[in-house]
């Protein structure tokens, strides 16, 4: 047995963060190969969910589709689904172990991070475990020393077989998955369902309330689809970009505080549209802080969130840069 099955999440979390830290070496950019387990074959149902997605920005700018009130879902949706969803849960609760919640609240957060379509909770974290134990070099999942496209989102639609089978899960987020709601998360595909029926809701939501509003069907189907393409697909496509350029951009340009083993980059603009997560040669200095900002003038919202929620008693065993040199 891998002795990493039977480790708890902390252990996981912990080896990763002192590899990381202890490494003696200076990193020098250069541009480094496909992971050797990536082929040629294609993931379909990633590449035609993005093709379908991005085929519909055009909407954008007919009539028809737009209300007020989508356009203010985006960001508002953007900020509860990412930031909490993925910079908080999925990132620095479930990943690197920076603080722990309430199950239930830790389970709603996670589910926030579900609708944002970019996988389950326990692929997201057995994929980001193996990017920092492996970052900027060839094993890496999504360098963009490969190049910028394959780090911000080829590496999604091409299959690594690396990373497609039960070991991959078993070494990288077995903690993960000894909890029963993240197993049938994965195990159903329930992720994917739970994406659609947040914006079934979306839609019934517009179609009702338009319906009302308006004193017609057509005026509520007209606020139903107005919310489903600006609150959903056009939050999750402006999600997805700002989420990816963490792996693209902050991994080729910005600025270091610290000599780490790899080319991450603090990138304020990333930083900006994820809620603090850009900080990203920060983190990759000290991965199991909760605080990603470590200048006065970085700025971490997500942090700040956690603060708030430590200070209603539902955020405990914070950890910090301080705690963790």
């Amino acid at each position: 047995m891998n002795p990493v099955d039977t480790c708890e999440p902390t252990d996981v979390v912990e080896e990763l963060d002192v590899e990381e830290k202890l490494s003696p070496n200076k990193y020098t950019p250069e541009r480094i190969p496909r992971p050797e387990t990536v082929g040629t074959k294609l993931i379909w149902g990633y590449l035609i969910a993005f093709i379908v997605f991005h085929a519909m920005i055009p909407l954008a700018f007919v009539p028809y589709f737009f209300s007020w009130t989508g356009v203010i879902l985006l960001p508002l949706g953007h900020v509860i689904f990412d930031w909490l969803g993925i910079g908080l849960c999925f990132h620095r609760v479930l990943t690197h172990g920076g603080l722990v919640l309430p199950k239930w609240l830790e389970r709603t957060f996670a589910v926030f991070g579900v609708f944002t379509l970019m996988d389950s909770p326990a692929r997201w974290v057995a994929v980001h475990r193996k990017h920092h134990q492996h970052s900027d070099d060839q094993p890496d999942p999504h360098s963009p020393m490969v190049t910028f496209w394959w780090g911000h989102m080829e590496w999604l639609y091409r299959e690594n077989e690396g990373m497609s089978d039960i070991d991959f899960y078993h070494k990288y987020a077995p903690d993960v998955l000894r909890d029963r709601f993240y197993l049938t998360l994965e195990r159903y595909r329930l992720w994917a369902w739970l994406y659609v029926a947040h914006a079934v809701v979306y839609f019934t939501a517009g179609l009702v309330s338009g319906w009302i509003w308006s004193g017609n069907y057509w005026g509520g189907l007209q606020f139903g689809l107005s919310l489903v393409l600006w609150g959903v697909i056009f939050r999750t496509l402006f999600t997805w970009h700002a989420t990816f350029a963490v792996n693209s951009v902050a991994h080729r340009w910005g600025y270091r505080n610290y000599d780490t083993r790899d080319n991450s980059q603090n990138n304020w603009i990333v930083a900006a549209l994820t809620g603090g997560e850009g900080w990203h040669n920060n983190h990759h200095a000290h991965p199991v802080s909760c605080v990603h900002g470590h200048r006065w003038w970085e700025v971490d919202p997500t942090y700040f969130a956690v603060r708030i929620l430590a200070a209603l008693g539902l955020a405990k065993e914070v950890k910090t840069h301080d705690k963790n040199t």
